[in-house]
């Protein structure tokens, strides 16, 4: 919660203090008035912050989740270009080797150099895929980019969930500043805006958890 937020509370809790002791007996009924004002007011600081409290612990948990599924999404696209540059290399040596076979001056260097074609061209296909690589994650070029483009759109989920979880939170800290203006001013109309970012609150951080991609924001 921002330092500002803190600040405000900390004024109501002062207007509340200073109107339960009230203003001697002739101000007595204003003041009950105040107070229980001040009390539904008290409450609904408290459950905005409720929400304020989830929302930011949901927010900082989305952003890390979205750095760490960059970080993997990184180095599996680092292993997939190793692994390409090395079958591309190995389908290179196979096809200069073919080239040589054809000069190859008797039966046994080309049979010794078809049985290397064949060895090559094994490494090659294996470059591309190997399934049962990885317990069965593969670890061959195409199951490199499969994988990484999951962990790619994980972290997207996981920056749209982290956006909306903003969202909410920035309604929940205006909503408290707002109720907290009511219990200094004494204008209602402020407590039900207080209400109404609180209800939009809600709805960005549902959205967050449910279908964050359903309202694009950036």
């Amino acid at each position: 919660m921002s330092h500002g937020v803190h600040a405000v509370q900390h004024e109501v809790e002062h207007q509340i203090e200073h109107d339960k002791h009230g203003h001697g007996d002739s101000g007595g009924g204003h003041a009950d008035s105040n107070l229980s004002l001040n009390k539904r007011v008290a409450l609904l600081i408290a459950v905005i912050a409720l929400f304020l409290a989830f929302s930011e612990t949901l927010g900082k948990s989305a952003q890390t989740n979205a750095l760490n599924f960059q970080i993997e999404a990184s180095n599996l696209w680092n292993f997939f270009q190793a692994k390409n540059i090395r079958r591309t290399s190995t389908i290179v040596a196979t096809e200069q080797m073919k080239v040589d076979v054809l000069g190859a001056a008797n039966d046994t260097q080309k049979s010794a150099m078809n049985k290397q074609i064949e060895e090559w061209a094994k490494t090659a296909a294996r470059y591309r895929s190997e399934p049962e690589a990885a317990n069965g994650k593969g670890e061959g070029t195409v199951e490199l980019a499969r994988r990484a483009l999951e962990e790619q759109a994980k972290r997207d989920d996981a920056l749209a969930k982290y956006h909306h979880y903003e969202v909410a939170s920035a309604a929940f800290q205006i909503g408290i500043v707002l109720a907290s203006a009511t219990v200094i001013t004494g204008m209602v109309a402020l407590a039900y805006l207080a209400v109404g970012l609180g209800l939009v609150g809600v709805v960005f951080m549902a959205i967050g958890l449910v279908t964050p991609h359903a309202v694009h924001l950036f």
